[in-house]
């Protein structure tokens, strides 16, 4: 939890209870179902829940803002996403059921009222649109930008420029990724945005971790 605290000293005492909450309740629905490697349990803060907050350090999603988590797995980056915008709505999208079993509890216990999942193959949402895609280690991104494209609403009064600053951004997709990126970026015939998460935070971790932005 130190962790997250040294990069963002703004939360209210509701999300710090929160999310010094998720520690515990990790543990022991991992014990049950295993959603996240028994060596990274013991680095969640800084693993999962500081990796995953990188998106908040770069993006501002206003209140009212549709995010999907696509192959949200055990929640992140959606469930500490959740808890740094309580007024946006997030949605957890999975085709595994038991790891959203995982998400469905941590959120009713940690009380967060934004956050919904759906049990489905992401192509199979078909209902909504949404102003951003977030994902974490899914799949390349030329399948994550095809998945993704459908479900984003366009928005031709945002745009972004040149490199990402914090602020507002189009609608698009945003991607944690790490390693070389060149083949999977020439793959995808996508012009993302990327930014390396190592300009942000200094631990060890986040060197060859980046931010993948694909505006629509």
């Amino acid at each position: 939890m130190d962790i997250v605290q040294k990069y963002f000293d703004d939360f209210t005492a509701t999300q710090k209870d929160q999310l010094k909450a998720l520690e515990e309740l990790y543990r022991n629905w991992n014990e049950k179902i295993n959603v996240i490697s028994r060596k990274d349990i013991e680095s969640l803060y800084e693993k999962h829940v500081l990796h995953s907050l990188s998106i908040a350090a770069v993006f501002n999603f206003p209140p009212g803002t549709q995010v999907v988590d696509l192959g949200a797995g055990g929640g992140f980056p959606g469930v500490p996403l959740a808890i740094f915008f309580p007024e946006v709505e997030f949605l957890l999208v999975d085709s595994i059921g038991k790891k959203l079993k995982v998400v469905d509890a941590v959120s009713e216990a940690i009380g967060l009222k934004n956050l919904r999942t759906r049990h489905c193959r992401i192509e199979e949402v078909k209902d909504k649109k949404f102003d951003f895609v977030v994902s974490r280690a899914v799949a390349p991104l030329k399948d994550l930008w095809q998945w993704s494209r459908p479900l984003i609403r366009r928005d031709p009064a945002k745009h972004t420029t040149g490199l990402i600053e914090k602020g507002d951004h189009a609608p698009g997709l945003i991607c944690l990724k790490g390693g070389d990126l060149t083949q999977e970026i020439f793959e995808s015939g996508t012009r993302p945005h990327i930014m390396a998460i190592s300009d942000l935070f200094t631990e060890p971790f986040f060197e060859e971790k980046y931010l993948v932005y694909v505006p629509k």
